[in-house]
């Protein structure tokens, strides 16, 4: 379909780019929401959710490595490793709340989520810092060295 409806697209870019981000959120805030009202935060020890948060950590940084290791592997380029490394852990909070409504009660899903609240909080933090890095290294591999040199003084 993306030939077919490219111009459209390309029209409303910004729009689509204010639901889309604006959808994710309305699906964080449900989760969290949903968290608060039944009392989640206050009847999880703290110990349990650094716990919780220690697991979650260790997973994603499981998951990254295996992208890692497998972009290498397959001797993709910088750019298929790059979206192979991101999408590979991505699938978190924005799709695993809809499921959760529908295969676990009502009244469970706030507790059913906390992991995968905390595992979204840790994912975009560790993935923000990866593409700050991986932003820095390419425009670094496209400044000259001349340029390089001549701008650090």
């Amino acid at each position: 379909m993306r030939p077919l409806i490219a111009g459209l697209v390309a029209r409303y870019a910004t729009l689509l780019k204010v639901v889309d981000r604006g959808s994710i959120l309305l699906v964080v805030y449900t989760a969290f929401a949903m968290g608060v009202v039944q009392g989640i935060w206050v009847s999880v020890s703290v110990w349990r959710l650094i716990l919780v948060s220690l697991v979650a950590a260790t997973l994603l940084a499981v998951v990254l490595v295996i992208t890692t290791v497998i972009g290498r592997l397959g001797h993709l380029d910088r750019g298929d490793a790059i979206v192979l490394l991101f999408c590979g852990s991505k699938k978190s909070l924005a799709s695993g709340l809809p499921m959760a409504l529908v295969f676990f009660p009502a009244a469970t899903v706030g507790l059913t989520m906390l992991p995968l609240m905390i595992f979204h909080q840790i994912q975009l933090v560790v993935c923000t810092l990866i593409a700050g890095r991986l932003a820095r290294r390419a425009d670094e591999a496209s400044t000259p060295e001349v340029g390089r040199s001549a701008s650090c003084g």
